[in-house]
């Protein structure tokens, strides 16, 4: 019972004492978990109190038993409780989930079945296949309880987060960590579980805090993995893309919206893209990761879900004139992954309702407002793009401007590349799962100091990150992420010295490989979040079969999507919150169900409180009287350690003058509009300067890498720097005004004087400026002329 398939014998690791395979047997009053290595050296019991249904009681032997003592262990048990039936097996498993109660009993949970779906530097990860959640207590009279209508209903809801779907583990590999945090910081002797990215760190807390290791547990990742072998030129390589959701604002897509007081966004997911190449045993392996982010536009809003109307109406709520929350989710970004923010904002500006634009005009003042507070090279740098517009101008047209963006991007946080040893990492595991529980011997101990020596070999680091968001951060969010990953899987082959044709081209069998993969991502982080797959009519355009079919699944999708935001959103909201510990009896609150939608749907109320942040139940371990949590504060701070971060290592530091939202860009050419108001900025760069897009754009931006692009192309591009850095300092109000006038003249000296004498006479009305916002001043440049039109509107 239980036995799992067989995989391929994987290459040799560092002989690890982590449990691999554990049964759970019982008697009466206790039961007993028993583990062991993946080799079979050595057994582990763990034993669970069952006299005391209200109280978690866990007691961990330190004792290291062989095959032949841990057989006999358990006829000595089995005898001694022959009256009562022996030692009975209940299930094979492993891994334990976490542990929780409702209104009764404790349950444990575990993972029945599992199955490996890829390798990252030797570490096998898994995904969970199967399972099981069993009533610790023995039935008696006071866990009748666990009958009851109340307690079957949190059962239910809690059962509603299915395991088996995109949850994923390893026992010596850090997966709630990019691979880049996972070799560059390695911080040993510290439990890294109460990550934001591990789903039952709320259902493990009390084991952690009882035994103080995650031998028995595992960390459980939601979200999306993937893994294909490739090639090209006849060269292989393994390409890798991890999809991480937060579970600081989890949910559902109308019931979580905007950003809470803590600054965690909904719908946040950190997606890696990682490269390496297959060499011989004994070689360091040559290995890339690039990562990018979404999520929900950091300001309070929120939509009522409504029957009728599948586009309910965007509220904002104003009350954070600071932006404190804003500022918090920035700050925790740059904590994470380096100083520099990008965002790639891909809301509408042409909606006839402007649910769109409201959000783009807040999110422009909510910029502006902290860029006017933050030093010069801290800045966010933003841009916004409207997909929907330049989508309908033409799919290949704005893809390619997309993979120019993302090729800028990339170019100012560069990647991660290193050159790393087999099982890489696996010293910080051991002393993860051992601390304060020294039962190693000194061969294992000589073994890591040897295993301390293979160090990996950095090269390259990443020093940001793009965000990119739509309005649900899900369907044009997934076409503008894909793109950066082709752009960065282009530069990443060539980081690992796979040469050939540039496959940064739609039609190139490897980029249709990675649109397969992030199609798959975005159809699993879409039914997580908002019930249905992703729309599939861009990636349908970019292949060329978008066609009345695919347009009539399209509207399937949205069907489904609307029938379960508005009738199961509520129920899969409340499972979401007993499962992450948000809501529950044991804190005396309302049961989640008769919530309603306003207190599902966290607000910037007092009342809104988090169990995280409160004080647990204190529990005794039955072998060294040790405290449940009463004194241990496993929750992490919002603002988490900083990614290692080396400035000017293979790439160039970028400076703006940036005081303002974002850029804009329009769908009318292939070249782009950017706004320029500044007179000081006018004056500083100098009309050859700001002009420079007349030059070869080829050898600028090295268009080969991007799709249809080639050295026969005739259009010219403004270079992505001007896009990123010429931001206005004007009103943030209307910052957001679209580029739908230009303003261009047949000399670059004429465009200077025009652009400064106009800002200069409205800066000198007041009035005036306040009535007509933003001032539309527009330089258009191309690659033959520049013509003046439009400047009395």
């Amino acid at each position: 019972m239980g036995s799992e398939p067989r995989e391929d014998p994987r290459r040799e690791l560092i002989d690890l004492p982590v449990l691999h395979k554990l049964k759970l047997y019982s008697t009466r009053t206790t039961f007993y978990l028993i583990g062991r290595d993946e080799k079979k050296t050595f057994w582990r019991i763990l034993k669970i109190d069952r006299t005391d249904p209200k109280e978690l009681n866990l007691f961990e032997d330190p004792t290291k038993y062989t095959h032949d003592e841990i057989s006999q262990l358990k006829k000595w048990i089995s005898r001694g409780n022959q009256e009562h039936g022996g030692l009975r097996a209940e299930t094979t498993c492993y891994g334990i989930i976490g542990f929780v109660r409702f209104l009764g009993p404790y349950y444990i949970l575990v993972i029945r079945k599992r199955k490996k779906v890829g390798e990252i530097c030797g570490h096998a990860i898994y995904g969970v296949a199967e399972s099981q959640m069993i009533m610790v207590p023995y039935p008696s009279s006071e866990t009748r309880v666990s009958s009851s209508a109340a307690e079957r209903r949190y059962r239910k809801l809690f059962n509603m987060v299915d395991l088996s779907k995109n949850f994923y583990f390893s026992y010596t590999y850090r997966l709630m960590y990019s691979l880049q945090k996972n070799i560059c910081n390695t911080e040993r002797g510290k439990i890294h579980d109460n990550s934001m990215f591990v789903w039952n760190e709320y259902l493990t807390r009390g084991i952690r805090g009882i035994l103080k290791n995650t031998v028995w547990t595992v960390a459980l990742v939601y979200g999306f993995f993937e893994q294909i072998k490739c090639s090209v030129s006849n060269e292989e390589f393994i390409l890798t893309v991890i999809a991480r959701r937060s579970r600081r604002y989890a949910g559902t897509r109308y019931l979580r919206r905007g950003v809470n007081e803590q600054g965690s966004v909904a719908n946040e997911v950190e997606i890696e893209q990682i490269v390496s190449k297959e060499v011989p045993e004994g070689k360091k392996i040559p290995i890339t990761s690039v990562v990018q982010v979404r999520g929900s536009i950091p300001l309070f809003w929120s939509q009522e879900t409504s029957v009728f109307n599948p586009q309910p109406d965007i509220i904002l709520n104003n009350t954070d004139e600071n932006y404190t929350a804003t500022k918090l989710h920035f700050e925790n970004l740059r904590q994470r992954y380096g100083k520099r923010i990008i965002i790639m904002n891909l809301l509408k500006t042409g909606d006839k309702d402007h649910r769109e634009s409201i959000l783009k005009a807040a999110f422009g003042k909510a910029i502006w407002f902290i860029n006017r507070q933050t030093k010069k090279d801290s800045r966010l740098k933003a841009i916004h793009y409207d997909l929907n517009k330049h989508f309908k101008s033409g799919v290949d047209g704005a893809f390619e401007q997309l993979c120019v963006l993302g090729k800028r991007a990339l170019d100012l946080i560069d990647l991660f590349f290193c050159e790393a040893p087999l099982g890489i990492g696996a010293e910080g595991v051991i002393n993860d799962s051992f601390l304060n529980n020294p039962i190693m011997n000194q061969d294992k101990e000589e073994t890591i100091q040897e295993n301390e020596a293979l160090k990996a070999d950095i090269h390259k680091l990443q020093s940001g990150v793009l965000r990119t968001n739509c309005v649900d951060c899900l369907d044009r969010t997934n076409v503008a992420q894909y793109s950066h990953g082709l752009v960065a899987l282009n530069q990443q082959l060539r980081t690992l010295g796979i040469t050939g044709p540039p496959i940064v081209d739609k039609d190139n069998p490897v980029a249709k490989k990675l649109m397969e993969v992030y199609e798959n991502a975005g159809d699993a982080i879409a039914i997580q979040y908002a019930g249905s797959e992703a729309h599939t009519k861009m990636f349908s355009a970019l292949r060329g079969e978008w066609n009345m079919m695919m347009k009539h699944r399209d509207i399937i999708t949205a069907v489904r999507r609307h029938y379960n935001n508005a009738y199961q959103d509520g129920e899969k909201q409340n499972a979401i919150n007993v499962f992450l510990g948000k809501s529950g009896p044991q804190l005396g609150r309302q049961a989640p169900w008769e919530l309603g939608s306003d207190q599902r749907n966290t607000r910037r109320t007092s009342s809104n409180l988090d169990i995280e942040t409160l004080r647990p139940k204190i529990s005794r371990s039955l072998s060294d009287n040790l405290l449940l949590l009463g004194e241990l504060n496993l929750e992490e701070p919002i603002l988490e350690n900083p990614e290692p971060s080396r400035e000017g290592l293979n790439g160039v530091i970028w400076e703006t003058t940036s005081e303002s939202g974002f850029i804009e860009a329009e769908p009318t050419s292939p070249t782009f509009h950017s706004a320029i108001v500044d007179e000081d900025h006018l004056r500083r760069t100098g009309s050859r300067q700001m002009l420079q897009g007349s030059s070869s754009m080829s050898d600028f931006l090295g268009l080969d890498d991007v799709p249809g692009f080639s050295h026969s192309y005739n259009a010219r591009f403004t270079p992505a720097d001007e896009m990123f850095e010429i931001c206005s300092s004007v009103s943030s109000d209307n910052m957001f005004t679209d580029l739908d006038e230009s303003i261009t003249s047949t000399t670059d000296t004429n465009i200077l004087e025009i652009v400064v004498a106009m800002s200069q006479e409205l800066r000198n009305d007041s009035e005036r400026l306040s009535h007509v916002g933003l001032t539309r001043i527009f330089c258009v440049i191309c690659r033959h002329d520049v013509k003046v039109k439009g400047l009395h509107s």
